[in-house]
């Protein structure tokens, strides 16, 4: 049984939650604030985090930094913060997708469902690459900059084996959306940008003239290596 943790320190939204999420057959547990969300996951290993960012104690892009250090786990952020500062912050710190309240119940469900498939589908992997700035090696997740190991999240390793499997071709906006994050996302090219944006960071000498994850404007992205 997939569990989630519920972590929001409003008890009506997380008694709603957990309501729904129980008669769709999750298991469910929660926190009301982040430190017992960090203790949680690690003594209790769920599968999926509903994460509110607005915690009385630490601040949920914190919590999903903190996450980010040990753990591949998906995290949905959940907040009533609409301002796309936050929304990217939260997104450029490993959160996989993120829900604005007030929200349908359908959607969030929705979003759960596509973060369980994200984590447990099997895709073919690409080929290692490496170049004279980094190494990737799909099958292992093992990846270094200049020799030295770097952390990339579930989320950047499938966008990039995308890109990968057939190197220097366009992948589109609609088909990379709809291979990392499901049906439904083809048209949140707000994802595409963050996440390329934060893997460029990572990867490229210069993030500011890109020499490997190419964009072809209003198109969609290639992989050049």
């Amino acid at each position: 049984m997939t569990k989630v943790l519920v972590v929001d320190d409003e008890p009506a939204l997380v008694r709603t939650l957990s309501i729904n999420l129980r008669a769709r057959d999750y298991e469910v547990t929660h926190a009301f604030d982040g430190r017992t969300a960090l203790q949680c996951i690690a003594e209790d290993a769920p599968d999926v985090v509903v994460l509110d960012l607005g915690l009385p104690d630490i601040d949920g892009v914190d919590v999903i930094r903190r996450i980010r250090r040990t753990s591949e786990l998906p995290i949905i952020v959940l907040s009533a913060r609409h301002d796309s500062d936050d929304k990217v912050e939260a997104l450029d710190e490993g959160a996989d997708d993120y829900v604005t309240k007030p929200f349908g119940m359908d959607e969030l469900l929705a979003r759960v469902r596509a973060a369980v498939r994200r984590r447990t589908v099997s895709t073919p992997h690409a080929d290692p690459v490496r170049t004279a700035h980094f190494a990737l090696d799909f099958p292992e997740r093992i990846a270094l900059r200049d020799g030295a190991p770097m952390r990339l999240t579930p989320t950047e390793w499938h966008l990039l084996e995308t890109l990968a499997i057939q190197p220097g071709r366009l992948v589109s906006q609609a088909e990379l959306l709809r291979e990392v994050w499901g049906p439904g996302y083809e048209k949140d090219t707000h994802y595409l940008r963050v996440y390329v944006a934060g893997l460029r960071r990572k990867l490229e000498p210069d993030p500011a003239v890109p020499r490997y994850l190419l964009t072809d404007p209003g198109q969609g992205y290639r992989f050049n290596v």
